[in-house]
């Protein structure tokens, strides 16, 4: 296990950052802790790359769920990012990530999965837990929002 946290934590941290995750480093921690968790139990240990990227995808999911309702609850304010996120943002590619943010969720994660980690469309299918056919639907229209949404401005 500590092997494929080495490996792979990085990779993670920014899979979580590109989906959005207020918090990517304790995303992919508590990706990895619950991989622990269930080790014992997995059928087939070499799922278990899968099964922590599957695992940051819905701790993110949760996550911004939680904020979403959070942030009605609360009086509007300006969001801060943080300085690790910003160290994230190169310059030439601010206007790439803004448009990727503006994307609906689920198209934001199947491109990240898909592209950012280059998974197959069977692995980001897995990881997101819908079909294939789901997958290239959701990248179809990501990518055409994209486009849209870029014109003229890379």
């Amino acid at each position: 296990m500590s092997a494929l946290f080495r490996a792979r934590y990085p990779e993670l941290v920014r899979l979580a950052d590109l989906l959005g995750a207020d918090d990517p480093e304790d995303i992919a921690q508590e990706a990895f802790a619950r991989l622990i968790r269930k080790q014992e139990t997995l059928r087939d240990q070499d799922a278990a790359l899968a099964y922590v990227r599957s695992t940051t995808c819905n701790l993110v999911r949760n996550r911004r769920r939680h904020l979403r309702v959070a942030r009605l609850r609360t009086p509007a304010g300006q969001d801060e990012v943080s300085s690790e996120h910003a160290v994230m943002l190169r310059e030439d590619h601010r206007e790439l990530l803004a448009a990727l943010a503006a994307l609906a969720p689920r198209r934001r994660e199947a491109i990240v999965l898909r592209y950012w980690l280059e998974l197959s469309e069977r692995e980001t299918a897995a990881t997101m837990g819908v079909s294939p056919g789901t997958v290239k639907s959701l990248v179809s229209r990501g990518l055409d929002a994209l486009g849209k949404a870029l014109e003229g401005k890379l």
